[in-house]
Order: C-alpha cells, then sequence, then structure tokens
C-alpha cells in the first residue's frame, strides 16, 4: 500500500473524482457504477486493500439491504393507495384551512420519513402532495411551501429510527447500536426538529400559504385504496414490522433480515391481490444503492489509510474541551457542512471513523455519535446535492414540470436549515445530559 504524502494526495483526489461523477451522473451514469469504478482505482493505486474492502462490506451490508427492503414495501403500499388514503385523510381533516393543512402535510411527511426512510418519503409522498395542491387549484407561489416543506421533512425528521435514514443504519452498524438504544437516544432529538420545522418552514412561509381552500375539490379518502382487503392487511405487517425491528436488538439479529422478511412478505400479498407485478417491483428497487454503498465506503476508507480521518478526530476531540454542549454542537455542524458540500453517504462514515480515531468514551461518546448522525440528516437540506433523498427529490419534481433553482434551494435551505440544527443539537445535548 501507498504511504505518505502520495497515498494523502491519491486518497483525495479518487474521493473528489467519484463524487464528482455521483453528483454529476453524466449521460445518467448510476452512482453505483461511480463509486465501484472509485473503488477499483483505489484497489489498483493500493490507497485501500481487500482487506479493508471485507471491513467496509461488514459495515455496510445490512444499512443498504435493509434500504431496499424499506423501499420495496413501500412501493408496494404506495401501489394500494396507502400513503394518498393518508394524504387525503389530513386534507379533509383540516376543513378547509390552509394554514392546517401545511401542518398537517408536514407532520405525514415526518411520520412517512420515520417509518418508510426518507427517500421513500421524498420518493412517494412528493407527487401525492403536488397532485393534491393542484385539485385544490392552487397557483405556482401558493403550491411551492407544500412542496418545499415535504422535501425539507423528509430529512429532518428522518431521525428517530435505525431505519429511518441510510445513514442512520450505518452510523448504527458501525457502533453496534441497537434499535431500542438508538430510539431511546433518538425519540426526543426527533420530536425537537420536527417542532423546529415546524416553526421555521411555517415562518418562511407563512405569506404564501393559502388561508382557505375548498375540501369538495378532493376525492374522498377511500377512494384512494386499491384493494380494501390488502389494505387491512397492511395496518397488520406493519405492527409485526415495528416489532420485528424491536426485537433485533434484543435476538440480536440484523435489521435488514426483518426489512427482507417484511418486503417479500408485500411482495407474495400485493401479487395474490393483483395490486402489483413483482417482478418490475423488484426490478426497480434501488440495488444501485448496495454497490453505491460498497464502493464509496472503500473510496472513504482511503481517507482513514491516509490519515485524514484522524486528523478530524483531533478536530472534535478538541471540540469536546469545551464540554458536551460544544462537542455536540460542534460535531453537528461539522457533519452538516462536510454533507452539504460532499454528501452524507460518504460523511457519516468519515465521522464515524473520525469519532472513533478520537479516543472519546461515555456520555461524550454516545453525544457526538448521535450528533454525527443529525448532521448527516439535517446538514443536507442546505444544498440540492447534500443526501440522495434531496436528488431524488428534485427528480421527481423535473418530472412533474417544476424546477427549483439552486440560487433558491441554496437560500431558503440555509435559512431553514441552520437554526433548525442548532435546536435539534441543543435538545440532544439536553437528552444525553439526563440521560448518558
Amino acid at each position: 500500500m501507498m504511504t505518505g504524502t502520495p497515498l494523502i494526495v491519491a486518497a483525495i483526489g479518487l474521493f473528489l473524482v467519484t463524487l464528482l461523477f455521483v453528483i454529476w451522473q453524466p449521460r445518467g451514469l448510476s452512482i453505483g457504477w461511480s463509486a465501484f469504478g472509485g473503488a477499483v482505482l483505489a484497489l489498483l493505486l493500493h490507497v485501500v486493500n481487500f482487506a479493508d474492502v471485507v471491513a467496509v462490506t461488514k459495515i455496510v451490508w445490512d444499512a443498504t439491504l435493509a434500504f431496499v427492503g424499506i423501499i420495496i414495501f413501500s412501493t408496494v403500499l404506495d401501489r394500494i393507495g396507502f400513503f394518498e388514503w393518508a394524504a387525503l385523510k389530513m386534507a379533509h381533516a383540516a376543513k378547509g384551512s390552509g394554514h392546517r393543512v401545511f401542518v398537517y402535510v408536514i407532520v405525514l411527511g415526518a411520520i412517512v420519513s420515520a417509518f418508510f426512510a426518507n427517500d421513500g418519503a421524498a420518493l412517494i409522498l412528493t407527487p401525492i402532495v403536488l397532485e393534491k395542491v393542484k385539485l385544490l387549484k392552487f397557483d405556482t407561489r401558493r403550491m411551492l411551501p407544500f412542496i418545499m416543506a415535504s422535501g425539507f421533512i423528509a430529512d429532518t425528521t428522518s431521525i428517530p429510527f435505525v431505519t429511518s435514514n441510510l445513514v442512520n443504519i450505518v452510523s448504527a452498524d458501525y457502533f453496534h447500536l441497537g434499535f431500542i438504544t438508538y430510539l431511546v437516544h433518538m425519540v426526543l432529538p426527533d420530536l425537537v426538529s420536527l417542532g423546529a420545522s415546524l416553526l421555521f418552514l411555517y415562518l418562511f412561509f407563512r405569506r404564501d400559504i393559502p388561508a382557505h381552500y375548498d375540501p369538495r375539490d378532493l376525492p374522498a379518502a377511500d377512494s384512494a385504496i386499491a384493494h380494501r382487503g390488502m389494505f387491512q392487511a397492511s395496518w397488520v405487517i406493519l405492527g409485526i414490522l415495528l416489532v420485528g425491528y424491536i426485537l433485533t436488538e434484543l435476538l440480536h439479529i440484523p435489521v435488514s433480515s426483518v426489512a427482507g422478511l417484511v418486503a417479500i412478505v408485500f411482495l407474495i400479498a400485493g401479487t395474490k391481490t393483483r395490486v402489483i407485478k413483482p417482478w418490475p417491483v423488484i426490478r426497480d428497487a434501488p440495488w444501485a444503492i448496495v454497490v453505491f454503498s460498497i464502493g464509496m465506503y472503500v473510496v472513504v476508507y482511503g481517507l482513514k489509510n491516509a490519515g485524514l480521518t484522524t486528523l478530524l478526530g483531533h478536530v472534535i476531540l478538541a471540540s469536546t474541551h469545551g464540554g458536551l454542549f460544544a462537542g455536540t454542537v460542534a460535531t453537528g455542524f461539522i457533519a452538516a457542512t462536510l454533507s452539504s458540500v460532499m454528501n452524507n453517504m460518504p460523511t457519516v462514515m468519515i465521522d464515524a471513523l473520525a469519532i472513533h480515531s478520537s479516543g472519546v468514551t461515555g456520555t461524550m461518546q454516545h453525544a457526538l455519535i448521535y450528533a454525527n448522525v443529525i448532521g448527516c440528516d439535517l446538514g443536507p437540506k442546505i444544498t440540492p446535492i447534500g443526501s440522495l433523498a434531496t436528488l431524488l427529490w428534485l427528480h421527481v419534481l423535473r418530472q412533474k414540470g417544476i424546477t427549483i433553482g439552486w440560487g433558491r434551494y441554496f437560500r431558503s435551505g440555509l435559512v431553514l436549515t441552520v437554526p433548525t440544527l442548532l435546536v435539534t443539537l441543543s435538545g440532544l445535548y439536553v437528552w444525553s445530559a439526563l440521560i448518558g
């Protein structure tokens, strides 16, 4: 393996080139192929070795397969009309109040993001929200608050469960955090993030939110249900899913085994009820994420071998000298800044390696781990390239004929994200100080 300055130059250069191709996606090049190419070059240039590849695979396989399973059963639920039913229920419950339905859309987004992952929320909920506001005859200016809110909340409330964000699963697997342990530490920060997101989104968009709408313009919620029996069975299966997640920690089994099993159950049930055709759902699942996760993290491991994550660990360690609050906020904002400029997927691993190398233990280490997750979940909202969920959300909007420019996104993303992140990290600090 390379050493010294050549290793540092090669590791940084390879990481930047790989990241450029992942974000740019020239000629529609899959992020999986870009990351795979970066990993192969890392091996050929001796930036990493095969032992590093094995180590990375052990860290990310559970996270990526769990994510694929979540997207598969979320897709089946979408075909049943589960999410559209929920959206219509909330729109009717608002009883014609534009401000109330704005709040309800944010709450629905938070629920979907928590239980079906941020990417699921971006892919599934965004087109549903867009369709409903069109039915309500909102013009573009009146539609924008709902569109931006659904995209923003998909990431900012993807905190509570290990399975709510691919970033969460990677970090939990790396530090061996079980589902219950993770939930206990993050449930309060998630509620704080939801409250802060609601407040700042409302303050930012309040002038553009319509005061009233006519709920009679919307169809009945039950009209969205494609198959009544399958819809009812879904609630039971989802209850079993949550119990299964809890058992993963107690029985020491991977989260992906539960998500995968539930995905298979939904595929079989959907096929028997003729709600779906299984092969297109399986084929269209984000398999490229599996290759991307392994490949990208192999490239990131090159930065570790070059000593750069250790250097970052020293920076994080220095921040802890100011106490628990300083360490928590500094780590969260480091994660957020890095995520906003180079995507949160490589950032969470870079920071995890740095936190591990810092040698911090006990309550401080727990606070840093969760601050890193929060920074990687919320920080991506500052720029359009911060997370895969945001890139998917923008792609969905473009398909629907709506384009949000980088300048406009950055201005709103910066104003909304920074205060939300600070409030959420402060909530984590208080909660960490109480429970350790």
